[in-house]
């Protein structure tokens, strides 16, 4: 019984080093190689763990191989267009301008009621309202809507709003994030007198605190049981 709890947890770690090398992707914007690479992985770490006859190197060769060739592919692709190309195929039009392309969908086995459906998905329900609609090589469908149907911005408007930034953690937790304070110029005391201000006296006692870039300071006390 040990034996194949000691085998498990070594292929476990070696699985999950493999993937962590793999990049950090998820599973809807995996590339076809990486999503066969993971498969394969996941099986050829299932088989030794299963049965105990079978050396425990005999799964992490062929592990290492798939991430070895992963890794080469990977790097094929970053050096080349036309391998890109090869490897994950091309993105495809499936509507333009407001037009739907048959041909396009045919081609790629889209049908009209996945289509429909992710538009809805999107808050497109009309057709009509796209510009573009392109099949990316990961299976994701992109959307541009047409210009007179997209969301207004500030620059439409002709407004400059001020810079926002991602908020500081301080606390989270109840846990001092001490380089993020000394990162923000902050000392521990400026942080205490902010916590009494909300009669809060202990910082174990936050759940999260966090400061945005306008100096606003968010503060959830923890729950008391």
């Amino acid at each position: 019984m040990l034996i194949i709890v000691t085998r498990t947890l070594i292929l476990y770690a070696v699985v999950v080093i493999a993937l962590r090398f793999m990049g950090k992707r998820e599973i809807g914007q995996l590339q076809l190689f990486d999503l066969v690479g993971i498969i394969m992985i996941s099986e050829l770490a299932a088989i030794p763990s299963e049965n105990v006859g079978i050396p425990l190197i005999a799964g992490i060769i062929p592990i290492l191989v798939i991430l070895l060739v992963s890794t080469l592919l990977a790097i094929v692709e970053l050096k080349s267009e036309r391998a890109r190309a090869i490897l994950n195929g091309t993105p495809s039009i499936l509507i333009e301008r407001g037009k739907i392309v048959e041909s396009e969908l045919k081609r790629n086995r889209y049908n009209l009621t996945d289509l429909l459906e992710e538009l809805r998905m999107k808050n497109i329900p009309n057709i009509s309202d796209v510009e573009f609609a392109v099949l990316e090589t990961n299976g994701q469908l992109s959307v541009l809507p047409k210009s007179l149907k997209r969301p207004t911005t500030p620059e439409d408007f002709n407004m400059c709003p001020s810079f926002e930034g991602l908020p500081t953690i301080l606390i989270m937790d109840g846990k001092l994030h001490q380089v993020n304070l000394q990162r923000i110029d902050k000392d521990l005391q400026w942080l205490l007198e902010e916590l009494k201000k909300q009669n809060i006296h202990r910082v174990e006692d936050v759940f999260l605190a966090s400061l945005d870039t306008s100096g606003t300071l968010f503060l959830q006390e923890k729950s008391k049981r």
